[in-house]
């Protein structure tokens, strides 16, 4: 005998197995027990969702040998051959390759004859968006006044091309998308009735990726059960979906919340190596997200009543991201999957997508209180520059300057760049340098061979030692220190000029925190 796949085994029979309809069977429900029966309806929904398994449950509704019934038997003649497509009296049109005026025409034929076996004729077109104007013009008539035991059931996915002449003939429902957990739930009844072991986490990815279709849910554990050799486990359906394992989300998004580039870069090209999709991780960067923004907004909710096993993890970002950080990366990754497809290369451009959240970083109130009473501090109480007081200091003025030469040269770039600029100078004796930097995923043996090979095309033939630890004087923070001073001097400036002090007096002027940029000369 020959397998019946899930997504027609578990087909609906009756109005009580639909699944996430409810209020499309409550509605043909009463209709059918007051028997107020309209004579055409059309049934709206993305793929999937039981527009053709409505039509045919309400056909057996009608038809039923028992009467007419919200409960057909589902064992009689007409159930029988109405389940499988047999039924003399229910006719299933594909306008999707039937949509000519003759097809149609055809059709309508049938509708001057009575029932030859059951008690109505029923009329099924699908996708009947597909149809020609002409086609649709021809049915028209037949539309608005069909005999009495002719009823009309349209089908589409996009009820927008249908002609409102014809919408306004029909009674429509739409059938809504089904919710994760809905799928999910009913995706444990099947497996728990075909015997196949499957754990929660699997379920929910095949739910997400049905995107709101059982039957493409159904298919896709079809699949999955042949994949995983009869077994459902998360790691076997993320590797069948082409998943992001949400441990490189959690990796990425921490990484932003610390601004730290390396990071991001490096993951970035660790998924690239595992070849999984950029579209996927955005997607999958975008739910947790979704999920962090609402932990902030309900920082008091209980995380305790979650099945989702990542639901402290998630926790724990949401209160390391500020919100307003949180609310610009979900907007960055759900315009940044549309950036994808425009890029030569699908990895670059995800690269630039999750650094624009770093470019684009926002001021915060702390940070602009600093800023605004700097600004408003006389010039001769501008701090000095934040260097630090360690007994090595001029140990940290030769490894600026060494640095600055390597990168003047154009020696040193990307990661071993960044390895520079953060690592600190602890050490020097004869042939060797001793180096300090504190992020673990800097100090790779290929970095180290290219700061070497920088530091010998300038004349420092000398073995670099790098361990990992915590850094108070380094390039970037000098630097950094250095354009802070530069900047706290430059607003004072401006704030102490006379012109400034005029506008200020007289005209109630502000210097808004943030507008002014030091230029490079």
């Amino acid at each position: 005998m020959s397998y019946l796949v899930l997504a027609r085994k578990y087909r609906p029979k009756t109005f009580t197995q639909l699944v996430g309809q409810s209020h499309v069977v409550q509605a043909l429900t009463n209709a059918l027990r007051s028997q107020r029966l309209h004579h055409a309806y059309l049934f709206t929904g993305t793929r999937g969702v039981g527009k053709t398994t409505v039509s045919r449950i309400l056909a057996k509704s009608l038809n039923c040998e028992t009467g007419i019934t919200d409960e057909p038997c589902g064992v009689c003649s007409a159930c029988v051959d109405i389940d499988s497509g047999r039924f003399v009296d229910y006719t299933e049109l594909d306008a999707a390759s039937n949509r000519g005026v003759d097809e149609v025409q055809q059709l309508l034929e049938q509708a001057a004859y009575k029932p030859v076996q059951g008690r109505f004729k029923v009329f099924m077109i699908d996708e009947v968006h597909m149809l020609s104007n002409t086609a649709f013009n021809a049915m028209l008539k037949t539309l608005e006044e069909p005999p009495e035991y002719l009823k009309f059931v349209l089908a589409t996915t996009d009820p927008h091309k249908v002609p409102v002449t014809v919408l306004s003939r029909c009674l429509q429902f739409n059938l809504r998308p089904m919710a994760p957990e809905t799928i999910v739930e009913h995706l444990t009844q099947v497996l728990a009735d075909e015997q196949v072991p499957a754990d929660v986490q699997s379920l929910r990815l095949l739910a997400r990726a049905a995107r709101g279709s059982m039957r493409d849910a159904l298919s896709l554990t079809d699949q999955a059960i042949a994949f995983g050799n009869g077994a459902l486990a998360q790691a076997v359906v993320r590797d069948m979906l082409g998943s992001v394992d949400r441990s490189h989300v959690f990796t990425l998004i921490e990484a932003l919340a610390q601004g730290d580039g390396a990071v991001v870069i490096q993951t970035c090209e660790a998924l690239r190596m595992l070849g999984l999709s950029a579209s996927s991780l955005l997607e999958e960067m975008a739910m947790v997200l979704q999920r962090m923004a609402v932990h902030q907004a309900t920082s008091h909710a209980s995380t305790n009543d979650d099945p989702d096993p990542d639901v402290q993890r998630i926790a724990e970002l949401a209160q390391r991201m500020p919100a307003d950080e949180t609310q610009l990366l979900y907007s960055i990754c759900l315009h940044g999957r549309a950036d994808l497809g425009l890029a030569p290369d699908e990895y670059a451009a995800l690269t630039m997508v999750l650094l624009r959240l770093l470019a684009f970083k926002p001021v915060h109130p702390e940070a602009e209180k600093k800023t605004l009473k700097t600004a408003t501090e006389p010039a001769l109480d501008v701090p000095k520059p934040l260097l630090p007081s360690a007994p090595n200091a001029s140990l940290g003025d030769t490894w600026l300057s060494v640095v600055q030469d390597m990168a003047k040269a154009q020696l040193i770039q990307a990661m071993t760049r960044e390895l520079a600029m953060q690592s600190q100078l602890m050490a020097q004796a004869e042939g060797v340098w001793q180096l300090q930097v504190e992020s673990e995923t800097l100090n790779s043996a290929s970095n180290r061979e290219r700061l070497q090979l920088a530091l010998q095309s300038i004349g420092h033939a000398v073995n670099v030692q790098i361990t990992v630890g915590p850094v108070d004087d380094s390039p970037a923070r000098r630097i950094t220190a250095l354009q802070q001073q530069r900047m706290a001097q430059a607003e004072a400036d401006i704030l102490n000029h006379p012109s400034v002090q005029h506008l200020i007096q007289n005209y109630d002027a502000k210097i808004i925190p943030g507008t002014l940029r030091l230029l490079d000369h």
